[in-house]
């Protein structure tokens, strides 16, 4: 879908370091950064842990576990954040000198998400007496009430959007909570999950606990390379707090401080642990981590991350990325039906509703949320994707179908979830989630009625400017800033990510050389004022490129550092490409 090129406006940016290259100082203060200290990524500029709500609660209820030598169960999430999240707060309980502690994680297939009254069945079978749930529990009513019924102690830390009702937990930590004054709402579960460890550092320690029991206080500074997984992978917005989490565990990582499981992780992704950058997590380790939680048991992914022994470690990483490539492979055949369908609809660029939704009996549970976000970044609309799911009770087909959602900017897809239930009650069975990324369940027959809501509601609450899609651009570059240099200052400015995006710029060029690589990426030579760039676009329309008749063209791009045998070029990620 061609994408309109609009140039972000100049700012202000005086207030800015005088040392700061130019057109970096405008790349911040563009994006929303008013002062200098904004740039002191350091820990000694986290967020204050005690303005987190709950957290002193949640402190004492785990202080008593650990006094009473209760079993401790942590329960998390099936995608990376989960992942992260359960890892980091199993190694947090172990420095802080917990021997009685395990985790379950929940599988996707048999028990659906969060803490539901048979996981918690299956924690009580293994003698749990503390739950923790970790990226998850706030939605999750009716099992945190079964682990009160069998007499446990529940502690949720979680950071997705409370409902109306809250779960009868005997604490709650959760940024997102209406009355939690805690400046960031966008930590990930496994800041949340970051912050309680803190907590539970410091009120130890006024405790005389480490100092009683002659234990080592721990660095919990070591758990931030999983902060920074954690966070980008579940794509939260990159404001200041989080910058600095994901700052400081990309430097840890690239000083060589990290887990086994994460540097098996770099080393079967093909990437330079020395020159690792924020983006990595979201693409190359993110996805590897997902896919046990997609296709078989997250467990793994996690026991990946908690391996001690790198040998170990990398038999793990190379198993998840076998499943991995399995994973692409069921997602390039469930887009192709997708697609399918949309031409059987007569929906293409020219002719979309204002939201999408789709079902098919054969499409795979695991991997729905995947095309979801495809579809979503193909057509710039809010997409909907549906599968089969089995009932847990009799692993026969589920009369549900469960559907994954990815949005646009300008659509609170949770919020329009809730909007659409209220309109019909009995539709939805339920749902979760967040602005841009939500999950649900419904009985299979009401689907085509959902498909004409969602387009409707959506068709009030977007305006066209909205369903149109927009590459914003920081401008043009002098072939001069256009070196591995200044490439790498740009490295370097981030980390960059969810709403604090990446720097696009555009500008036109001589279309060189062009040709197909792969299935369908563009690999170009572009030339401007007599230097040669190289350039690759991914994904791109066969039907256009290669196009021999095309001597001009209109890019925008990313500026990027290509690393190829040791060798590092520059290379320009094209985001798009027109013939002028």
């Amino acid at each position: 879908m061609r994408q309109h090129i609009v140039r972000r406006a100049t700012v202000a940016d005086d207030f800015l370091p005088a040392h700061l290259d130019a057109t970096i100082k405008q790349l911040y203060a563009r994006r929303g950064v008013i002062s200098a200290e904004q740039l002191q990524l350091t820990v000694k500029q986290l967020h204050a842990v005690d303005t987190l709500h709950g957290v002193e609660q949640a402190c004492g209820i785990i202080h008593q576990a650990l006094l009473k030598q209760q079993q401790i169960t942590i329960i998390g999430d099936f995608d990376a954040d989960g992942a992260t999240s359960t890892a980091l707060m199993v190694e947090a309980l172990s420095m802080l000198g917990c021997q009685q502690h395990n985790f379950l994680v929940p599988n996707r297939f048999k028990y659906g998400y969060g803490l539901t009254p048979e996981i918690v069945e299956l924690a009580n079978q293994q003698g749990s007496e503390c739950i923790i749930t970790v990226d998850s529990g706030i939605s999750c009513l009716a099992g945190v009430a079964h682990a009160k019924q069998l007499g446990m102690t529940v502690v949720v830390t979680d950071h997705h959007l409370p409902g109306q009702t809250l779960p009868n937990a005997d604490a709650i930590v959760n940024p997102n909570l209406p009355h939690c004054h805690f400046p960031s709402k966008a930590l990930a579960g496994v800041g949340v999950a970051f912050y309680v460890m803190l907590a539970l550092r410091k009120y130890l320690r006024e405790l005389n606990w480490f100092a009683e029991r002659q234990l080592v206080e721990p660095n919990l500074a070591q758990l931030l390379d999983l902060v920074a997984l954690g966070t980008v992978a579940d794509v939260v917005a990159l404001d200041a707090n989080n910058r600095i989490l994901v700052n400081q565990g990309v430097m840890r990582i690239r000083a060589g401080k990290t887990r086994p499981g994460i540097q098996a992780l770099i080393e079967i992704a093909g990437k330079n642990q020395q020159q690792l950058i924020a983006s990595d997590f979201g693409f190359a380790l993110g996805p590897r981590i997902n896919a046990a939680g997609r296709l078989e048991d997250m467990a793994y992914g996690i026991n990946c991350l908690l391996a001690k022994d790198i040998n170990i470690a990398r038999v793990m990483a190379a198993r998840l990325d076998e499943l991995n490539s399995t994973r692409r492979e069921i997602e390039q055949d469930m887009q192709a039906d997708a697609e399918r369908i949309l031409q059987q609809l007569n929906f293409d660029e020219h002719n979309l509703p204002a939201a999408i939704a789709l079902y098919h009996p054969d499409w795979h549970q695991g991997v729905i949320g995947i095309v979801a976000g495809r579809i979503k970044d193909k057509y710039h609309r809010p997409t909907v994707v549906f599968a089969d799911a089995i009932d847990d009770t009799t692993s026969e087909l589920s009369p549900d179908i469960k559907g994954s959602a990815r949005s646009i900017n300008g659509l609170h897809i949770r919020d329009l979830f809730e909007h659409m239930a209220s309109l019909q009650p009995t539709l939805i069975s339920k749902f979760g989630g967040h602005a841009m990324a939500a999950g649900l369940s419904m009985p299979r027959q009401h689907f085509e009625l959902f498909q004409q809501l969602l387009q409707q509601v959506a068709e009030q609450w977007l305006s066209p400017e909205q369903l149109t899609q927009v590459i914003y651009s920081d401008g043009e570059l002098n072939p001069a800033q256009m070196q591995i240099d200044f490439a790498q200052q740009l490295r370097d400015a981030g980390p960059w990510g969810q709403q604090f995006p990446e720097p696009v710029f555009d500008d036109q060029f001589t279309l060189v050389q062009q040709r197909i690589v792969g299935a369908k990426h563009l690999k170009c030579v572009l030339a401007k004022q007599g230097q040669l760039f190289d350039g690759i676009a991914f994904n791109i329309d066969l039907q256009q490129w290669p196009n021999e008749q095309v001597s001009q063209v209109q890019v925008a791009y990313k500026l990027d550092i290509n690393e190829f045998r040791g060798q590092r070029s520059v290379q320009l990620m094209i985001a798009q490409i027109q013939a002028i």
